[in-house]
C-alpha cells in the first residue's frame, strides 16, 4: 500500500470519530499520523518490512504503528471497520463540504436523514436544508455551490498521490524481464494538478509475457481486460492503470498522443492534414510510409516545430510560439536554491527553527524564509509585535551559527477584514521576508476582496502574497477578487506572487501564473513546510511554474543568497 492510502485510512478514523464527537485528542492524534505518513520521503511498508520501529516515527506511537502494521497485513484495521458500523461512512464527504463540517452534517443527518452527497444536493435543491435550525436560505445555496467544489475533482486524485502510485509501479516494471521500455503518458506527464488514470506506454521483448508480469503487481485488485494491445486494471485505491503495448518505431508517436492535451493534438493534427499526412498514436505517416514516430523530436520536427516541453501542451498558444521560435526556457528544479515560506513550533509547525534549518541544509538549500503566522490566525498560535519580534532574533541567533544557508526572518502576515494588516508595519519593516495572506473573511465580495489585497501590496512592507487564491483544491474555492487589478498593483509595486507548492494548494494555478507572467509580475516558491519532510514538496511547484511558461529569471528562488537580499533590500 502506498503512503498516501494509509493516510486516507487514518484520517477516514479522525472523521468518523470527529461525526461521533468522540474526544478531540484522540481525532487530532489520528490526523497528526495520517500527515506524517503522507509526508514521509520513504514508503512505509518498505520501512516495516525492513524492521523498522514505526513507533519512533513522529506522531505515531505503538498503538498506532499497529494498525499500520495491520492495514498493511489485511488493507484495512478493527477501529475502521468497528466506526463504519456505528456511522454512515457517506457522512464524512459531506462534513467536508466547504461550509460544513461534522456537527452540522450530523445535524442533517439527524433531522433530514440525509448519509450520501446526492441526498444533500436533492434536500438542497427541495429547498428543505433552509428549514433545519441554524441553516436558512443562504446556507442552503453555499452548501450546493460547496457540492460542487467538493465533485469538481471527483474521481480524480492529487498529482503527488499519483506520484507516489508511478514511483511504486517503476519499481515492479523495472524488475519485469519482458518490459524493454516503459514511460507515463496523460495529464501525469503534463504535470496536471490531479491525475484521472495512469498512462503507461510499454516496449516489451514478449507483449503475452509482459502482460503476466504486469499483472503480478502486488497493488493491482482487479484486471478489467487483458489483451495484445492493452492491459487495464485498477489498483486498490480505485486508480486505473492503462498498460498500451507498442515498438519501437512508434513509441514517440504514441507518447506524443497518450500524453495530449486533446486540443494540443487536434491542433497537431491539423497541421499534418495541411500536408496531406496522417498523425495519430502509431506515427505520422504519408500513404503507407512512416515519415516519423520512434520518438516525439523527430514528429515535431516533421511539422517543422521545436519540440514541446508537455507541460505546454494545453493549446494555449505553445504551437505559435514554437513556429516564432519563442518557446519559454522553463525553470528546472535544479534552478531551485531556496524555499521562501516555512513554519515552525513558533506557530503551527513540528518543528524548531534548528531542525528546519538543518532539513534545509540537507537538502543543499542556501536559504530558508522562516515565515510562522500572525496573531489572527488563532489556531496556529500567531505571534504579536513582540512575539514576531523575538522570534526574528532568534531566527538570527540560529542562522549565526550555520555555514552555507540564510535564514531569513520573515513573517507569514494576515491581511485583515479592512485591509490593514495584522502587525504594526515598523516591525513587519525590520524583517527580511513578509508575505501577506488571507485566511478568514473570504466572502467579502469582488470589490471588498480587491480593495483589501490591494490595500496590502501598496503597503510597502510586503514582500509577496502567500497563496494568493486561497484555495484548496476540490475542497474549497478560490476567493473572489479582480486578479487584473492585482497583479497590476503587484507589477507596480515589485510585489510578488506566491506559488504554493502543497499539493492540495498549487496556489497560484497555471492559468493565473501565465496572466501576472504576461503583466510583469515576478514569483516565489514557498513548500509551507510545517515539518522538516514538507521541504521535499518543491518539485509540484516547479510543476506548476512550468505550466505558468515561467522562466529562471521569472522565480526569485532562483536567485543566490546575495542577489536575492540585493532584491528585497527596500529602499
Amino acid at each position: 500500500m502506498e503512503n498516501a492510502e494509509i493516510a486516507d485510512i487514518f484520517n477516514t478514523i479522525a472523521d468518523l470519530l470527529e461525526l461521533k464527537d468522540a474526544n478531540e485528542f484522540r481525532i487530532r492524534s489520528y490526523r497528526s499520523a495520517a500527515r506524517t505518513i503522507r509526508g514521509l520521503p520513504d514508503r512505509i511498508e518498505d520501512l516495516a518490512s525492513e524492521g523498522k520501529d514505526l513507533a519512533e516515527l513522529p506522531n505515531i506511537g505503538d498503538s498506532t504503528a499497529e494498525k499500520i502494521h495491520e492495514i498493511l497485513d489485511k488493507g484495512t484495521c478493527k477501529r475502521l471497520e468497528d466506526l463504519r458500523k456505528e456511522m454512515p461512512e457517506g457522512l464524512t464527504r459531506i462534513m467536508h463540504v466547504p461550509g460544513l463540517g461534522a456537527r452540522k452534517a450530523m445535524k442533517l443527518h439527524e433531522e433530514l436523514g440525509i448519509t450520501h452527497l446526492d441526498a444533500l444536493k436533492q434536500a438542497c435543491e427541495d429547498r428543505k436544508v433552509r428549514h433545519v435550525e441554524d441553516f436558512g436560505a443562504r446556507t442552503e445555496q453555499k452548501i450546493l455551490e460547496g457540492i460542487a467544489t467538493a465533485r469538481s475533482d471527483e474521481g480524480r486524485i492529487l498529482y503527488k498521490d499519483a506520484t507516489d502510485h508511478v514511483e511504486s509501479l517503476g519499481r515492479h516494471l523495472d524488475g519485469c524481464d519482458h518490459v524493454k521500455r516503459w514511460e507515463v503518458a496523460g495529464s501525469f506527464r503534463r504535470a496536471k494538478e490531479t491525475v484521472g488514470d495512469l498512462d503507461v506506454l510499454i516496449e516489451a521483448s514478449d507483449r503475452k509475457a509482459a502482460a503476466e508480469e504486469l499483472t503480478g503487481y502486488r497493488d493491482i485488485a482487479k484486471v478489467d481486460s487483458r489483451g495484445k494491445e492493452k492491459v487495464t486494471v485498477h489498483l486498490g485505491s480505485g486508480l486505473q492503470v492503462d498498460f498500451r503495448f507498442f515498438e519501437s518505431e512508434t513509441f514517440g508517436s504514441a507518447m506524443l498522443y497518450f500524453t495530449g492535451s486533446k486540443a494540443h493534438n487536434i491542433a497537431l493534427r491539423r497541421r499534418a492534414q495541411s500536408h496531406d499526412w496522417k498523425l495519430n498514436e502509431y506515427g505520422l505517416s504519408k500513404g503507407e510510409t512512416l515519415l516519423a514516430g520512434a520518438d516525439e523530436e523527430s514528429v515535431y520536427h516533421r511539422l517543422n516545430l521545436p519540440w514541446i516541453p508537455p507541460e505546454l501542451r494545453e493549446d494555449c498558444g505553445e504551437i505559435d510560439a514554437a513556429e516564432r521560435d519563442e518557446l519559454p526556457d522553463l525553470i528546472e528544479p535544479g534552478d531551485v536554491r531556496g524555499d521562501l515560506q516555512s513554519h515552525t513550533t513558533a506557530s503551527d509547525g513540528t518543528a524548531g527553527i534548528e531542525q528546519m534549518a538543518q532539513a534545509a541544509a540537507e537538502r543543499g538549500l542556501t536559504y530558508l524564509a522562516i515565515t510562522d503566522h500572525t496573531k489572527r490566525v488563532t489556531m496556529a498560535k500567531g505571534l504579536d509585535n513582540d512575539g514576531c519580534r523575538k522570534h526574528a532574533d532568534a531566527i538570527r541567533e540560529v542562522n549565526e551559527d550555520i555555514d552555507g544557508l540564510w535564514l531569513l526572518a520573515g513573517i507569514e502576515v494576515d491581511i485583515l477584514k479592512s485591509g490593514k494588516l495584522d502587525l504594526d508595519e515598523d516591525v513587519l519593516a525590520e524583517l527580511d521576508w513578509v508575505i501577506a495572506s488571507i485566511h478568514y473573511n473570504r466572502d467579502l465580495g469582488e470589490k471588498k476582496m480587491t480593495e483589501r489585497m490591494l490595500s496590502a501590496i501598496r503597503s510597502g512592507v510586503v514582500h509577496g502574497i502567500a497563496h494568493p487564491l486561497g484555495r484548496i483544491i476540490g475542497g474549497r474555492e478560490p476567493m473572489a477578487f479582480d486578479f487584473g487589478k492585482v497583479v497590476e498593483a503587484c507589477a507596480e509595486n515589485d510585489v510578488l506572487l506566491e506559488i504554493n507548492t502543497q499539493p492540495d494548494r498549487l496556489d497560484l494555478p497555471d492559468t493565473y501564473v501565465q496572466q501576472a507572467r504576461k503583466a510583469g509580475v515576478r514569483f516565489s516558491l514557498g513548500t509551507d513546510a510545517h515539518k522538516p519532510a514538507e521541504l521535499g514538496l518543491m518539485p509540484y511547484g516547479v510543476n506548476m511554474a512550468r505550466r505558468g511558461w515561467l522562466e529562471k529569471a521569472d522565480v526569485v528562488n532562483t536567485l543566490t543568497p546575495k542577489q536575492l537580499a540585493k532584491a528585497l533590500k527596500r529602499d
